[in-house]
């Protein structure tokens, strides 16, 4: 049964049988994301736990503009998201020291940046550039989400996500730069 079917079935029965096909249908993916997000399983199941709570609660006020994956991809995203926004913002209460957002040069960052970037590098790159950045690369380039449904996920303009995952980009190359310097020849 495709998604919408279940999704209708579930609202005109109530049937829990409904919720735990898409449960088991969406369990996997949303701790995936959960986890590579969070950076901890145990945050990433109670996560995955939460959302599902979300998701059913607000079944009814699903509207069908988008496909279901990626309205529930918008739940796990927004979830995760906040979590590390509160997380961060305990944080520096506790420090005095605020980092300044980079200048970065107008030009055009290639994708070429990225691909180029060893596995193990790559690891340590994402670890190190801030959680917004990291997730819409990963929507990008993991999930090969389009410039649409990552607007849609985040709730900003096509513009700003061409925008932000410029910027990501470049703050990527800027790590990894200072991560592992070049020697000079």
């Amino acid at each position: 049964m495709k998604d919408l079917k279940v999704i209708h079935s579930y609202l005109e029965t109530q049937a829990a049988a409904c919720f735990k096909v898409l449960y088991d249908r969406y369990v996997g993916r949303i701790y995936a994301k959960c986890i590579s997000m969070l950076k901890d399983d145990a945050l990433a199941q109670d996560a995955t736990q939460e959302i599902f709570t979300k998701v059913f609660l607000n079944l009814s006020r699903f509207k069908e503009q988008s496909r279901f994956s990626t309205w529930v991809y918008s739940i796990t995203y927004n979830y995760c998201i906040d979590y590390l926004r509160r997380k961060k913002k305990q944080k520096d209460l506790f420090s005095d020291d605020m980092e300044q957002a980079p200048d970065l040069a107008e030009e055009e960052v290639s994708d070429k940046i990225i691909f180029e970037i060893e596995l193990d590098q790559l690891e340590q790159v994402l670890q190190e550039i801030p959680d917004s950045d990291r997730m819409v690369l990963l929507m990008k380039y993991q999930d090969r989400m389009s410039i649409k449904e990552i607007a849609d996920i985040i709730g900003k303009t096509e513009s700003a996500v061409k925008m932000k995952i410029k910027r990501a980009k470049a703050k990527a190359q800027e790590t990894r730069q200072a991560l592992f310097p070049q020697p000079i020849m």
